[in-house]
């Protein structure tokens, strides 16, 4: 986390060089973080559960997987009607991207921009107001509790669960980076690689024979014999 904030300060013009910790290595033997994401069914009763306004940036975010700040800024002209794509301007690694829309994607994005003007905020509050940096995080936790989810969703949690999902459906980690904008596959690798199909696993599951052990089984004690 310090290297990452330092690596920040490098990028924004606060740290003359980054030699000092470019060579830092995480330490050794250190658990993976879980990445956490949440199934069909949850994602639906968190969305029921928003308050309007917000739940549009909810729909937005699991459909998409595109972070906070990037749904924030979009515009209407950032919708594609032609390509089905959005367009994100103010991506994370500094170069604009394109995420691709699925069709209940698109039939969202055609009704919330539908009318308005090209320049105006796709999401906006129901005050008229664009979404703040920090106003996120409460109207989630609220929604949380209400739709009964254990542990409150954070917003990276939405993006985790779009990725997740596209993983485990067999999509290559190569579109799923380009989807997120991550600059290569090698984080993409290390959050998704376990959720995807793999020859390893479907093989054993397809030659492993059924022993009929699971839920209870009746035991027979075996007398030894005399």
């Amino acid at each position: 986390m310090l290297k990452a904030a330092l690596n920040r300060a490098f990028r924004g013009g606060r740290a003359a060089s980054d030699t000092a910790w470019r060579k830092v290595k995480p330490f050794a033997r250190v658990e993976k973080p879980v990445i956490r994401y949440l199934s069909t069914d949850e994602a639906r009763r968190l969305v029921n559960a928003c308050p309007h306004d917000f739940r549009r940036m909810v729909q937005a975010a699991l459909l998409t997987g595109c972070r906070y700040s990037e749904l924030t800024n979009l515009r209407c002209a950032d919708f594609n009607t032609d390509s089905d794509t959005l367009t994100i301007r103010q991506a994370k690694a500094g170069k604009p991207r394109h995420v691709v829309l699925t069709k209940e994607g698109e039939t969202l994005f055609t009704d919330w921009t539908a009318g308005r003007s090209s320049n105006t905020h796709i999401f906006l509050r129901d005050d008229g107001q664009p979404w703040g940096r920090s106003h996120q995080q409460r109207p989630l936790s609220e929604a949380s509790e209400i739709a009964k989810i254990s542990l409150p969703v954070n917003f990276h949690v939405l993006r985790h669960t779009h990725a997740s999902h596209l993983a485990m459906k067999g999509v290559g980690l190569g579109v799923i980076a380009a989807q997120l904008g991550h600059a290569d596959t090698r984080m993409t690798e290390k959050h998704y690689a376990h959720l995807a199909p793999s020859y390893v696993a479907d093989t054993i599951r397809a030659h492993f024979p059924t022993l009929g052990i699971a839920g209870d089984v009746a035991v027979t004690s075996i007398s030894r014999r005399k």
